[in-house]
């Protein structure tokens, strides 16, 4: 149920539901929007709210995906507050370059868990990043989570 968007022009987004090297990353799939896990994450546990449908704002979304949006967001919320116990999170859209999108044309949630002291010195002083799980862990722990929460 990708949205309209020339073949050649490659998305992440789109090509992560056919994807066999996306599908570990896939945390949970809904009915018009799914989960997936930031390929190169702020903190263990970054989680990204996506539409199936190709669509470059809010503004463009249904109610549906709209409604969907949210309420998978509002899942990330309590399901990584259950296995990682942040003391806070990020949860945000960037729209546009300027804005910070690292995808412009197909919108998307960040769900960030943050800790006191977790900003970490590596990213800047080393361009690196440096996580204590892998992703495959953290869709093994998150997965079993929205599953339980899914009505």
């Amino acid at each position: 149920m990708t949205g309209s968007r020339s073949s050649d022009d490659p998305c992440i987004f789109c090509d992560a539901l056919t994807s066999d090297e996306a599908a570990p990353l896939l945390v949970h799939r809904g009915t018009t929007c799914f989960v997936i896990l930031n390929l190169y994450p702020y903190n263990s546990g970054h989680l990204l709210i996506v539409p199936m449908r190709h669509i470059p704002s809010l503004a463009a979304a249904t109610p549906d995906e709209l409604t969907e949006l949210m309420q998978l967001t509002r899942r990330a919320e309590v399901a990584l507050t259950e296995v990682y116990q942040p003391q806070g999170m990020n949860i945000g859209i960037n729209l546009g370059r300027p804005a910070g999108a690292g995808i412009v044309d197909h919108v998307h949630i960040h769900v960030v868990p943050r800790w006191n002291g977790d900003t970490n010195f590596m990213s800047v002083v080393g361009d690196v990043r440096v996580l204590p799980e892998e992703l495959g862990e953290t869709a093994k722990r998150l997965r079993p989570v929205f599953e339980r929460l899914t009505p």
